[in-house]
């Protein structure tokens, strides 16, 4: 495990569901975080997994579901996608649910960006389960 997360030195990004946060490792470290986010709401949650892969990388992607209250497709600056059905990191207001991504403050999901490659694994967990499956 990568001391102060509850993910594998294999991932290369971690969120935890629970606590609402998410870290960046390289090399079994955490080189950002935690960052605070939001994740999927009710009737469209964050999947949970062990071993997503980042497969797509958008710097200025618009979503092709959610639009803004004037009706114009929703910005999903720094789009990092790891899960199918177009789950992905991106940048936005944390205080506000996203439809099953990970949404976070700009600067962390330009971090997130910058940071992740195609194919660099994403592990999105529950703490408590995890720590209970590890029997701590």
């Amino acid at each position: 495990m990568v001391p102060g997360t509850p993910c594998a030195v294999s991932a290369r990004a971690c969120v935890d569901l629970e606590s609402q946060r998410a870290w960046l490792i390289r090399d079994g470290r955490v080189v950002r975080g935690p960052m605070t986010i939001s994740s999927g709401g009710e009737g469209s949650p964050t999947p949970v997994g062990h071993s997503f892969r980042v497969y797509r990388k958008d710097e200025h992607h618009v979503s092709g579901e959610s639009t803004t209250r004037e009706g114009r497709p929703a910005p999903m600056p720094y789009s990092v996608f790891f899960a199918d059905g177009g789950i992905a990191f991106h940048g936005g207001d944390p205080s506000r649910s996203s439809a099953g991504c990970i949404r976070m403050e700009m600067p962390d999901a330009e971090a997130t960006f910058g940071e992740l490659r195609e194919g660099d694994k994403v592990q999105v967990v529950n703490a408590s389960q995890e720590a209970a499956s590890r029997g701590a």
